[in-house]
């Protein structure tokens, strides 16, 4: 996990996209969308496809215009700037390196198209290829390097114009798991070294939280919730948040006030849950405990084993099948059909009304 700070004492700038709304015919991308950015921050767009996330990007980019709603980067309002004039660097997940340049010439191409010269486009294009880890690969090309590699490539040519904003659209997801892995650890630190405010788009969770300060989930247009990755795991507003983001249980609750009974054991609930009535309790796997009991509540249906945690699917008497998260030392005996007990944590947890 990367280390998340805010960035407020970066050289950034500050990022605002203002009640932004974008139609494509009877589809709304984007519906009254509001995000500001602090200085040196990066956030990360998260959600499914169609949810706006990418329409956001590109609108803050330029290469799209808003129905309605402003830009405004640095206290600049840029809403009717031409992409070209925005000081804005990209990586797509498409490389889109020119085969016939060398890397350094790559990097060096933004630097040639504002007039830089030769020298000084030089040694700025090594300083930038040092940063992402290619300092040896200057004179290949394209086709000589490994996906991941060509990536960094891309990464050091957006990096290397010095841009107010660093735009990331779906750029590993091209590669295979373990170059993501690496690859977005990399990212996060040249970003912290750099301190670019940066936007973030991708549909994979994991990303998203692993390198953001804040993940932004969004669902039909609109930001469901924005929140320090631990914030939004632990404590989501909404259904969407809870179900979208990592595993959910769905167990039954009856909530009373700021607490609910949720398997015999009283449970504080977060802001935003329903207060009374039958409801849905969003539990997270490592929220619940399983123990062998003879008069148990459930049964174990299936172990896994994941390095040093085992996951475990129990289906609760009369109930669900829920899943819960131990260590491997915790769950020696829970082989299937094994009668346990499946008790839940105090962990605050979201309660919505009954389907």
């Amino acid at each position: 996990m990367s280390t998340h700070r805010t960035g407020a004492d970066s050289t950034g700038v500050e990022v605002v996209l203002d009640g932004l709304t974008r139609r494509f015919g009877d589809v709304v991308a984007l519906d009254r969308f509001d995000l500001t950015i602090a200085p040196g921050e990066m956030v990360a767009l998260l959600g499914p496809s169609g949810c706006g996330k990418t329409t956001a990007l590109r609108i803050l980019a330029g290469l799209d215009r808003a129905d309605s709603g402003h830009v405004r980067v640095g206290g600049r309002d840029l809403t009717e700037v031409p992409a070209n004039k925005r000081d804005m660097g990209m990586v797509f997940q498409a490389y889109s390196l020119f085969p016939h340049m060398t890397v350094a010439d790559n990097v060096a191409f933004g630097l040639r198209m504002r007039g830089v010269g030769q020298k000084q486009r030089q040694a700025r294009a090594a300083e930038m290829l040092d940063l992402v880890g290619l300092q040896t690969q200057g004179g290949r090309y394209a086709h000589q390097l490994s996906g991941g590699q060509q990536q960094r490539v891309a990464l050091a040519r957006a990096l290397a114009i010095e841009p107010s904003v660093l735009l990331l659209d779906e750029p590993l997801s091209a590669l295979d798991a373990k170059v993501r892995t690496q690859l977005r650890e990399e990212i996060r630190r040249v970003q912290v070294e750099v301190g670019t405010t940066t936007v973030f788009v991708t549909h994979d969770q994991e990303e998203a939280l692993a390198i953001a300060d804040r993940v932004g989930v969004m669902s039909e247009g609109q930001l469901e919730q924005i929140a320090p990755p631990e914030e939004l795991y632990t404590r989501p507003r909404t259904r969407f948040v809870a179900e979208f983001v990592g595993l959910t249980n769905r167990l039954p609750a009856t909530p009373d006030g700021a607490a609910a009974e949720i398997l015999g054991s009283q449970v504080p609930l977060l802001a935003g849950s329903a207060t009374a009535g039958a409801g849905i309790a969003l539990v997270r796997p490592e929220s619940l405990s399983v123990a062998p009991s003879g008069d148990g509540n459930a049964t174990v249906v299936t172990r896994s084993f994941l390095g040093s945690l085992c996951r475990v699917v129990c289906e609760l008497d009369g109930g669900p099948e829920v899943v819960a998260q131990a260590l491997i030392e915790e769950a020696t005996d829970l082989h299937p059909g094994v009668r346990v007990r499946v008790t839940v944590s105090r962990s605050p947890v979201l309660v919505v009304a009954g389907d």
